[in-house]
């Protein structure tokens, strides 16, 4: 049971907030590639390939947990330089593709020793040339996705109603992840893909079946892994370490269980659990999906407009 389609949206917002006009950001004419930063790898027309952290080339369907994106309307958190957007969109979704803005600050770790302060500005060097990537590859793949810029705990309501939610690799960078869940879930009528690195006992027991031909010969070794998932812990595992000074842009390790009871609490109670490996700085790198289908707690037309 999720949010009617028929539900009515009235754009108009109340004085003091943006209408849906007004949140879209204008496209930007960027040419010139040394003033982009890709995170993920790409196939650019006219540039070739164009290498980041991670290439998802090969396993964007199951990075996304095998949904089915024809005709629905998707809300990607965190959408960085536009590789997952631009293939949503080859899937016949249309996506509002949702970023932290300039105005806006990372969540970087408070570190005494002033890393952090080091991080913080490295970040908003680099954080205009992935704005930067995205529009590039949004001319070139000619999209017609649009473009929010703000912060992940106050997803605008003027976006309206989506069908899906996409958080891939956001919440470990949150100080308050839960506060993102909630503020994107709220306009989420059907579906939610949250995706996380591997963490924990299970990382190490998944490497043993990274190399591709190896999990052909194992086709049971994601079934294990989600039996095996059961006994992690729902509790998660802060990251940072004041004495080694780190990770300053990472705080927690969140495990599968307690991703699936984080999306019940939001009304997604109905989970579906999945392990892949993704190339990661060239190397195969365990990872989960689990996509949460909405069950109770549909949002009345005040909610999502802003009134009430």
């Amino acid at each position: 049971m999720g949010i009617p389609r028929d539900i009515e949206y009235d754009p108009a917002p109340p004085p003091g907030r943006m209408s849906s006009a007004q949140i879209y950001a204008e496209p930007r004419v960027v040419t010139d590639m040394s003033e982009c930063l890709f995170y993920h790898t790409m196939e650019l027309p006219g540039y070739g390939t164009v290498e980041g952290l991670f290439d998802l080339r090969a396993g964007a369907r199951e990075y996304l947990g095998g949904i089915d994106l024809a005709g629905k309307r998707v809300l990607e958190i965190g959408t960085a330089n536009g590789f997952l957007c631009f293939h949503m969109e080859r899937c016949g979704a249309e996506v509002v593709a949702y970023d932290l803005s300039d105005a806006e600050r990372w969540d970087f770790v408070p570190f005494a020793n002033g890393r952090a302060a080091d991080a913080e500005r490295e970040h908003r060097a680099n954080g205009d040339k992935l704005r930067n990537a995205y529009w590039l590859a949004h001319r070139l793949y000619g999209s017609r996705a649009r473009v929010v810029y703000g912060t992940v705990y106050d997803v605008p309501a003027a976006i309206g109603p989506v069908d899906v939610t996409t958080f891939g690799c956001v919440l470990l960078h949150l100080r308050d992840p839960v506060r993102a869940l909630e503020r994107a879930l709220a306009l989420t009528r059907e579906q939610v893909v949250v995706t996380e690195l591997l963490t924990g006992w299970l990382r190490p027991l998944a490497k043993l079946w990274g190399p591709a031909p190896v999990r052909r010969a194992v086709p049971g070794w994601s079934t294990s892994l989600r039996a095996l998932s059961r006994l992690q812990s729902r509790n998660p595992v802060l990251l940072p370490d004041a004495r080694r000074g780190g990770p300053t842009e990472t705080w927690w390790a969140l495990s599968p269980p307690l991703v699936r009871r984080l999306l019940g609490i939001l009304g997604f109670e109905r989970t579906r659990l999945t392990f892949h490996f993704q190339r990661h700085l060239g190397r195969p790198t365990p990872m989960f999906t689990v996509v949460g289908e909405r069950t109770r707690g549909s949002r009345p037309a005040a909610a999502l407009t802003g009134r009430g």
